[in-house]
């Protein structure tokens, strides 16, 4: 695949739409840093550039936040890098070593390096194009924070965002920043969702801390009624309900359109499909990815939680060649299906392996939201996580959460409050915690509801954007009074020049003056 980017399309959406969830404070705010934002970069261009544009939390954020970035002034764009087998490589295993997570068993050596930066020299050379001085550039990840030496030369402020990291330094983490330590000291601003994520080698000065969000009016996240979502399951081949669709589910995308819901989920399942209104339902929902330890939730779930009380568990996550910068992920949807065929009969008739369709990514989107509002406890049992956008789904649904005790599911769960938090090393206490919100739907109610609460204060798009507003402000106003003091030095030192000068320059003889 060419490393050369390219854009992907971004219409405007009204920031009013979200007025309604943020509250009269944070409304106010984002208002307040919206106008001032547009008025500052007024005539340069804001850049996000990332290694995918579907799966994943980074590219779910920037679909959503950059038109809202639109719709208040800022000329927001977003360009793809594609890369070569071996740049994706040598990226997962970035990613990988910043969560602390062996994954191969490959280094980060020079070879690695080279790879890295050869992949980058497409997207380098193609952004002289598109780049003008004064421009702000968001890079995403350590995808694509190679970049940085090449928009720094074409005169663009760049900032680095980091979506990753682990609370453990030390190890694998520190060998991905001495890799990456090149490119990381220069951007001019780094931004982290979580303090506990970031180097201490990085000078505090340069960090800033961004909580990401989710955005309550998208097909994911947006109420639908309970019916609608149980005729999507039911289209989907997810569950089992009563009586027959007449036609696929319709409802509406962001811009207002219709959206129908016509493809079906790839379901690796024996016996029926659970019945919705009889089978309690244990919900995750992620990437196939090993770190979000997949494996550990449908075993914790069969030889835990099972033990308590009969419940269907539906491991789901996008359909793998779908995603183009993670290549591990066919490789661990062949070990999860490879561990579900290893289940007894009786554990398998329990448990759901499906890939969800991405041929369009709003109805990937409206096949979560359903699955999330008729799920009795959703489940996040990763390794580390660096947030964990799916808790904060799934608690704005009002949904029981039981989550590893890592990364940014502490910020979002406060135990046995609005959710349980538990090792994610062990399993018997994963599967017990489960067992315990369905066997008390009451409790399990009540932390969904406090969740909501949560996520309505901290977690919303109105907050993030109010952030980036003004950090965007914040950094258009450092350029301007640099180049204003620039242009200062400059008036001075021609004022100094002219003021050497003769006062007269001898003419020749026809009384003209040379140049000066």
């Amino acid at each position: 695949m060419s490393g050369v980017p390219t854009e992907v399309a971004l219409a405007a959406v009204p920031v009013g739409r979200l007025r309604e969830t943020a509250g009269p404070r944070a409304w106010e705010r984002l208002t307040d840093a919206q106008a001032r934002a547009g008025e500052l970069l007024a005539g340069r261009s804001l850049w996000s550039i990332s290694s995918t544009a579907i799966g994943g939390g980074v590219a779910e954020m920037l679909r959503t936040l950059l038109p809202y970035m639109r719709a208040g002034g800022v000329d927001a764009r977003w360009l793809v890098v594609g890369g070569s087998a071996d740049f994706f490589c040598v990226t997962k295993r970035i990613h990988n070593f910043l969560h602390g997570h062996l994954g191969d068993s490959g280094g980060l050596g020079e070879a690695e390096r080279g790879a890295y930066e050869r992949a980058l020299e497409d997207a380098g050379s193609a952004l002289r194009d598109v780049i003008r001085p004064g421009d702000v550039v968001v890079l995403h990840d350590p995808q694509t924070v190679g970049l940085v030496f090449e928009l720094k030369r074409l005169g663009a402020t760049v900032i680095w965002r980091c979506h990753i990291g682990t609370n453990r330094p030390g190890g694998l983490s520190e060998a991905a920043w001495d890799f990456l330590w090149p490119y990381v000291q220069e951007p001019d601003v780094v931004v982290f969702s979580r303090r506990g994520s970031v180097p201490s080698r990085l000078p505090r000065q340069s960090v800033r801390l961004i909580a990401p969000s989710i955005d309550p009016c998208s097909v994911k996240n947006a109420d639908i009624p309970m019916g609608l979502a149980a005729a999507i399951l039911e289209h989907t081949g997810l569950v089992a309900c009563e009586g027959e669709l007449s036609e696929a589910p319709a409802l509406h995308r962001v811009d207002g359109s219709p959206l129908r819901v016509r493809h079906r989920c790839d379901v690796l399942r024996t016996g029926p499909a659970p019945r919705l209104g009889c089978d309690q339902l244990v919900v995750h929902v992620c990437r196939w990815d090993r770190i979000k330890d997949p494996i550990g939730v449908m075993r914790g779930f069969v030889e835990h939680t099972l033990a308590h009380v009969q419940a269907h568990l539906i491991l789901a996550g996008s359909t793998v060649h779908a995603i183009t910068d993670d290549p591990e992920e066919p490789g661990t949807l062949d070990e999860v299906q490879a561990a579900w065929r290893g289940l007894g009969h009786q554990q398998r008739a329990r448990v759901s392996v499906a890939c969800l369709p991405m041929h369009d990514v709003e109805e990937n989107a409206a096949i979560v939201n359903a699955l999330q509002r008729h799920a009795d406890v959703i489940v996040k049992k990763s390794l580390e996580e660096g947030f964990g956008l799916g808790v904060t789904e799934a608690l704005w649904k009002r949904r029981a959460v039981v989550a590893s005790d890592v990364g940014g599911h502490r910020d979002q769960i406060r135990h046995q409050h609005s959710g349980l938090l538990v090792d994610p090393a062990d399993a018997c206490s994963f599967g017990n915690a489960i067992a315990e919100l369905l066997a008390n739907p009451a409790r399990a109610s009540a932390y969904g509801d406090a969740g909501h609460e949560m996520v309505k204060q901290l977690y919303l798009d109105s907050r993030q954007l109010a952030e980036w507003d003004e950090l965007l402000a914040a950094l258009a106003e450092t350029t301007s009074a640099k180049r204003s003091a620039s242009n200062a030095k400059l008036v001075v030192v021609r004022n100094r020049m002219q003021s050497t000068l003769p006062a007269e320059v001898p003419g020749d003889s026809e009384g003209r003056h040379a140049s000066a």
